[in-house]
């Protein structure tokens, strides 16, 4: 695998060379020595014409396969970017009705307080009954025992005027 990976690699580097400013000026170097071969006559203009076309086609064929890998490369790192905005799709998704049954919780939960405030409210209201209740049975028995006093302060006063 990793003689693959170093492969691919040297391929990668040799498609950022191509297409490269410096790739550019060796061209022309080349061309140029081409032409200037057959102008100084090391080379009849035939020839020349030849080679340079065969190079030429080699380096387009070359090109071509250089461009469709990357085509390639490109495509295959597109699908997974594609299956990852799924995966986050599918994540919002499910989010979305997670904070859907969130809310429902919260209402829920809400209605429970309003009844327990309500439930207070009348154990509030109770109590307060009880405590009038309680008070009025306090007076009750205060007034019950002022009278027993006066009743037994008559009877006191009955017995001593015998």
């Amino acid at each position: 695998m990793a003689k693959r990976d170093r492969k691919i690699r040297v391929v990668e580097r040799i498609i950022d060379a191509m297409g490269s400013t410096t790739s550019l000026l060796i061209h022309t170097a080349i061309f140029f020595a081409f032409f200037l071969s057959a102008w100084l006559g090391f080379l009849s203009l035939d020839s020349m014409l030849l080679i340079l076309t065969t190079v030429v086609s080699l380096e387009a064929i070359y090109l071509a396969l250089f461009i469709q890998m990357t085509v390639n490369e490109n495509t295959k790192s597109l699908r997974e970017v594609e299956e990852d905005i799924e995966d986050i799709q599918e994540d919002v998704e499910e989010l979305g009705e997670d904070l859907e049954d969130i809310q429902e919780d919260i209402e829920e939960i809400s209605e429970d307080i309003e009844g327990i405030q309500e439930d207070v409210e009348e154990m509030s209201e109770e109590d307060k009954e009880d405590e009038r209740r309680e008070q009025a049975h306090v007076d009750s028995l205060d007034r019950l025992t002022g009278d027993v006093r006066r009743i037994l302060a008559d009877l006191e006063a009955l017995k001593k005027g015998r």
